[in-house]
């Protein structure tokens, strides 16, 4: 670097006016002080005028996308004649199928490379930042489509394509949300965030939509090449979209890029670079920045040290993600066909994408209940709801679905109840734990160690999603529609683990929320009578 540029650094470094007071130190011990002695300062806008950033975080929320087209479209592959014929097995009367061990690794390894891809791809962001980041991962996806569909009959080039793919849909997931959460207002960070589930719910709906069509359209490799096929349009799409947007302002601060990080704060909130709002918040990420770079070296051991209450913080996004998992949700997206063939549905893809509709329609409440009602009670109200549809559609699927032995002679009436269960519970689960995991682990976290946390935390759902993907089918042929008590105990601990654990961030910044976990007690979130920051400039 010339002598010029490190001047030209030191001097941006200078021109943020700091604020006031340590927005750390001096209300160490009042969570609540913060807001009012150091109100924010509002960019005068109403919900409406927010439209603009909305789309921007929608680029970078459509990585969402490429995952929930992956959910959608392979529990439609493992059903079609074609790839059957090319990566089953012969059973004793010449018919080709798909075994149980060979299904559950051709659909959960991809969960595996996911947990790998997020730890070790998803470094791109702190190395080339997160919008370059974004941009490479999405070369890495399109390496992994290219395996898969040059696949003719080895079912292990297929699954090796997947594991590729995974890496770069892994980190995407770690990526993906903290870019938003990172680039968006604080009024609507949870409403961005959540556009992240939304992306997901759109691109799980499509995939049911496209193997449909080309299950009935076609009879050979085509029903599953064209969706594979199209990932390489969302790839493109993906990086097309990350030229129009700005880096995160806050990985440009700890890159002592001050004036980038000004600009892309003022294009992101549609203000004048030189504006009082622009200075103040880039006053309030350098001060946090400078407080983080004294308080510790961004390792992987400071996860387990680090202040404040880091490991804390790292151990409540890991249960949130895992317990996403374990709330059954891809239950019904991975084997959805499967599970409604066995209520006597003839055409179990046009179920699918019934759930998909659901889903998808669903996740739009979550973009007004998330920032409206605060993280605690969604999660709390999803849990709630999702146990409800879980026990009873485990109950009658165990004791009135079959008029004689499991597998004989469903009842149509008993089938519908269930059909109608699973749009309840997905409704619950789109509204609020689909979405927000995703937005309380986006915002725990410090910079320092922003992509690290939220990397372990998201292993932690892929984990849980490999074990889910590759053992119910076992599971659900031995227990069958008991194994919904297992998911209807795991939604009741959700509310329980939140109701103890969760504290609120609605309507706080970033650096607020780091404020909020210095005085935070474990295990306590019920006595934290913070509803919510009282902000002037809500939208």
């Amino acid at each position: 670097m010339s002598n010029s540029d490190q001047q030209s650094k030191k001097s941006d470094i200078g021109s943020v006016t700091p604020p006031p007071e340590n927005i750390y130190e001096d209300h160490a011990h009042d969570k609540t002080a913060l807001p009012e002695d150091h109100p924010a300062v509002s960019t005068g806008k109403s919900g409406m005028q927010y439209l603009g950033t909305g789309l921007l975080c929608s680029l970078i929320a459509f990585g969402g996308f490429v995952f929930g087209w992956d959910t959608g479209t392979i529990s439609g592959f493992v059903n079609m004649p074609d790839f059957k014929n090319r990566f089953g097995q012969i059973n004793g009367s010449g018919e080709h199928y798909l075994s149980n061990v060979r299904t559950g690794l051709m659909i959960s390894i991809f969960n595996i490379g996911c947990a790998i891809g997020g730890v070790t791809l998803g470094r791109l962001g702190d190395i080339k930042g997160r919008k370059v980041g974004l941009m490479l991962t999405m070369v890495v996806y399109i390496v992994g489509i290219v395996i898969q569909i040059a696949s003719v009959s080895s079912w292990v080039q297929f699954f090796i394509g997947r594991i590729i793919s995974g890496l770069a849909v892994g980190s995407v997931s770690v990526l993906s949300p903290m870019f938003i959460s990172e680039t968006s207002p604080k009024e609507i960070r949870g409403t961005l965030v959540s556009c992240y589930q939304l992306m997901i719910t759109a691109g799980i709906f499509l995939g049911y939509c496209t193997t449909y069509g080309t299950y009935h359209a076609y009879d050979d490799s085509r029903q599953w090449r064209i969706p594979n096929g199209l990932c390489f349009a969302w790839a493109l799409l993906m990086i097309f979209g990350m030229t129009f947007m700005p880096e995160s302002p806050r990985y440009l601060m700890e890159k002592d890029r001050i004036e980038d990080a000004k600009r892309s704060i003022s294009i992101v909130n549609k203000v004048d670079i030189d504006s009082e709002f622009v200075e103040h918040e880039a006053a309030i990420i350098l001060n946090s920045i400078e407080i983080e770079r004294r308080a510790g070296s961004a390792s992987w051991g400071e996860l387990f040290t680090g202040k404040p209450k880091i490991f804390y913080r790292l151990m409540v996004g890991v249960v949130l993600q895992s317990l996403q998992q374990l709330s059954g949700d891809n239950y019904f997206f991975y084997y959805g066909t499967t599970i409604f063939k066995s209520v006597g549905l003839t055409d179990s893809f046009e179920t699918s994408i019934v759930l998909g509709i659901v889903n998808f329609a669903s996740t739009f409440v979550s973009l007004v209940t998330i920032d409206r009602f605060g993280r605690r009670f969604t999660l709390m109200a999803g849990g709630f709801g999702m146990s409800v549809c879980l026990v009873i559609f485990a109950a009658i699927g165990t004791k009135a679905l079959y008029n004689g032995p499991y597998g004989v002679d469903p009842s149509k009436s008993v089938g519908d109840a269930m059909i109608f269960l699973s749009c309840f519970y997905i409704f619950f689960f789109a509204t609020t734990w689909g979405p927000g995991v995703f937005v309380v682990c986006s915002e725990t976290y410090p910079l320092r160690i922003r992509q690290k946390g939220m990397a372990i935390a998201s292993s932690a759902n892929w984990i849980w999603g490999f074990l889910i993907a590759f053992f119910t089918p076992f599971i659900a042929n031995a227990i069958h529609f008991a194994y919904g008590f297992v998911f209807f105990g795991c939604s009741l601990f959700c509310i329980f683990f939140v109701f103890a654990f969760v504290p609120e961030t609605k309507g706080l910044t970033l650096e607020e929320v780091d404020q909020l976990y210095t005085d935070y007690t474990p295990g306590l979130a019920f006595l934290d009578f913070r509803k919510e920051v009282d902000n002037t400039d809500k939208v």
